[in-house]
């Protein structure tokens, strides 16, 4: 065998664990014990042995990877009166295009997820063609020299990149932090918005016909760099592993780990897609995700037209967007601690009623040009409409298991495909034919139908998820 291929075999109580010395930095032994449902868990080596570093960096790296392609869904709208007037593209275009974005962006989860577990995808690799396709964006709304350049270039490049970027970084962490999933990667998910907010003040107050090449092309090449270099230090651990100091058959000592089990039991085995398929649970998650998205992505596309439709002054406008990036990201991370410690799916289900709410709550504000309640509530629809994307990534793990959690989730997360035209294309449809009232309260009620298809949700394999240990002392045993 050539050199670093060596195979070292490790007798550790009673099992015969395989290692290989590219596998980690130093081989360490590690036992497979099985709970009582048959699920298997890998136990022993830390990610000091792992990798050479504490996992808290999987957590900060994927969180800089996040804010480096947020702003092209969360600041594109406030770069929309420039981009129109100096390509002569119509508003439809503009909100089409973001649909676009969108699409591709969720279109790419499931196979990038595939290809990640099979290894022909390492992390670092889906990193750096998301850093790529990210400068491609930008660099073709700065230079198209035709709308549909901006199309392929923006629309399909740059959602497909952020795609992978998404994907890779959200899926990282459940993988590293299994035993109390939310809070990290509600925490990592709220780079997504985080990332936006210097954008939304950069295009509304300081970009113009005379520089916006140079501003969106000085954009794309801090962004670029700012994904590549986090991803190029990710790495996944092992399949099944657990961390060391976490007993996976007894309640932990740890009480926050000890409370997020209870609340949000492990999956009861690792589900293969096509098994979560079956479950129905995928199903109900995607509806839940479409209709919760899809409003998320109106409100983000038509907050400034209908601010300024009531009167505010751009510059108010575009402070109302920061506010609603910055209320984003922080519920991405609040919620995502929340449902740690209260359950994913209660959480869920006071996400959409909030989202929901802020929908009639933006109508009204406006409708009474009363721009204090108009920034408070576009903070609480920016609150919502980010806490639902960590809900379904740790909510998916919880359900079918870490080993195959980016496919599965890119299953669920391919809701968007659907969702981003609805929200931006044909919110644009609405908004033409039935006006801001009418688009706003049909959102807002969207957003509380999710609410009840959520109450259905239930983890498979356990009759009752409600305060469950779990895994029972009596019930584990080493495998032989």
């Amino acid at each position: 065998m050539g050199q670093g291929a060596l195979t070292r075999i490790f007798p550790t109580q009673g099992v015969l664990s395989e290692m290989t010395t590219t596998d980690m930095p130093t081989a360490v032994p590690y036992r497979e014990v099985r709970d009582a449902h048959g699920r298997m868990y890998r136990v022993g080596e830390t990610d000091l042995d792992i990798m050479g570093r504490k996992r808290k960096w999987m957590v900060i790296l994927p969180w800089v990877g996040m804010t480096g392609i947020s702003s092209a869904e969360y600041a594109f709208a406030s770069a929309e009166d420039t981009l129109r007037t100096a390509h002569q593209w119509s508003s439809l275009h503009i909100f089409w295009m973001l649909g676009v974005w969108v699409f591709f962006q969720a279109a790419v989860a499931f196979p990038a997820g595939k290809l990640r577990e099979s290894g022909k995808l390492p992390a670092r690799w889906a990193m750096m063609l998301g850093a790529l396709g990210t400068l491609l964006g930008y660099l073709s709304l700065a230079f198209a020299p035709h709308v549909v350049v901006a199309y392929l270039g923006f629309g399909m490049f740059s959602g497909m990149g952020a795609g992978m970027v998404y994907a890779t970084c959200v899926n990282m962490v459940g993988k590293w932090y299994p035993e109390r999933k939310g809070g990290k990667t509600g925490f990592v998910n709220g780079g997504f918005a985080y990332g936006s907010v210097p954008f939304v003040f950069l295009f509304t107050g300081y970009m113009d016909l005379s520089n916006f090449r140079w501003v969106l092309v000085s954009a794309g090449v801090l962004l670029v760099a700012m994904v590549a270099s986090a991803g190029h230090f990710f790495r996944d651990p092992p399949k099944n592993w657990w961390p060391a100091d976490v007993d996976p058959l007894r309640p932990p000592d740890d009480p926050r780990a000890r409370r997020a089990l209870r609340m949000n039991p492990p999956a009861v085995r690792q589900y293969t897609p096509k098994e979560a398929w079956q479950t129905s649970r995928v199903a109900l998650m995607w509806c839940c995700l479409l209709c919760t998205s899809g409003v998320n992505i109106f409100a983000i596309a038509f907050q400034v037209d209908i601010g300024e439709e009531a009167g505010f002054a751009g510059g108010i406008v575009a402070t109302a967007m920061s506010l609603k990036a910055i209320v984003n990201g922080t519920g991405r991370g609040v919620t995502g601690w929340l449902s740690d410690r209260y359950g994913r799916k209660r959480c869920l289900i006071f996400v959409c009623i909030v989202l929901g709410l802020a929908q009639y709550g933006i109508l009204w504000s406006a409708g009474i040009e009363s721009l204090p309640l108009f920034l408070i509530f576009s903070s609480i629809s920016g609150f919502g409409g980010g806490a639902i994307f960590p809900m379904f990534a740790a909510m998916t793990a919880d359900y079918f298991g870490e080993n195959n959690n980016a496919s599965n989730y890119g299953l669920v997360y391919s809701s968007k495909l659907v969702s981003g035209l609805l929200g931006s294309g044909m919110g644009a449809v609405v908004v033409h034919h039935w006006g801001h009232a009418g688009a706003f309260t049909l959102a807002g009620s969207i957003s509380l139908f999710a609410g009840f298809i959520a109450l259905f949700l239930s983890q498979p394999g356990r009759p009752n998820s409600k305060n469950i240990t779990p895994n029972p002392q009596p019930l584990g045993e080493e495998m032989a």
